[in-house]
């Protein structure tokens, strides 16, 4: 027979547990590094968990590492986040990417045909706006491509789904933007890598607490 006493370091036991798997994790964000720069960003989980999800799981396969921002137009967004851009060929980037898990899209057990379903939400694309790219064939098209919005861009709201916001080095984004691309030369140029940066601008990307990514975080 259990004592009462028993009984109730037991129930303490098992409350303790509850409070530990329970408690809040910390909050986790990405940093894009450059070499114009570094750029933090904020997730939206609860309005976007699968896009989330599936950034943060391609993040910690390194799958971003080396890829480029390979289409950046002033005023509208820059764009990155396909491994195509790390093959030399400018002009198959913007074809490539995957979700980084199965979410119910694609070939199971093909990982290239893994695509994210959408959830859109009423999160403007406003300034800094973290959002996914996807094909124009359909909503549920979506990969490993990401945009930052440069200005407001009221035309994508519902139509492209709100993951995330940049928190510091919107100047970054800027500068990154600013760079030179064929296009701007010529605005006649015709070939897909029109708005790709010349020299490649190339990212790496990271997970972690503010600690972890030594991000100094606004007090209050």
């Amino acid at each position: 027979m259990i004592s009462i006493s028993s009984r109730f370091k037991a129930l303490l036991f098992l409350s303790g547990i509850l409070l530990i798997s329970c408690a809040e994790q910390p909050e986790e964000y990405a940093l894009i590094s450059t070499e114009k720069g570094n750029i933090f960003l904020r997730f939206f989980p609860d309005e976007a968990p699968k896009h989330v999800d599936s950034f943060k799981t391609l993040a910690r396969e390194e799958y971003f590492n080396g890829t480029d921002f390979h289409r950046v137009i002033p005023g509208f967004v820059i764009q990155g986040g396909d491994p195509n851009s790390k093959d030399g060929d400018r002009l198959n980037d913007g074809l490539g990417g995957r979700a980084g898990k199965y979410y119910g899209i694609g070939d199971k057990d093909n990982p290239d045909t893994w695509r994210l379903p959408a959830e859109f939400s009423s999160l403007p694309h406003k300034r800094g706006t973290l959002s996914m790219a996807r094909s124009p064939s359909g909503n549920d098209t979506a990969g490993s491509q990401f945009f930052i919005c440069i200005e407001p861009q009221p035309n994508l709201n519902n139509q492209y789904t709100v993951f995330g916001e940049v928190i510091q080095g919107i100047s970054i984004v800027d500068s990154i933007a600013s760079v030179f691309t064929p296009r701007k030369r010529n605005p006649n140029y015709e070939r897909p890598d029109g708005d790709s940066p010349i020299p490649d601008l190339f990212m790496e990307v990271y997970i972690g607490t503010a600690d972890e990514l030594d991000l100094e975080l606004p007090s209050g």
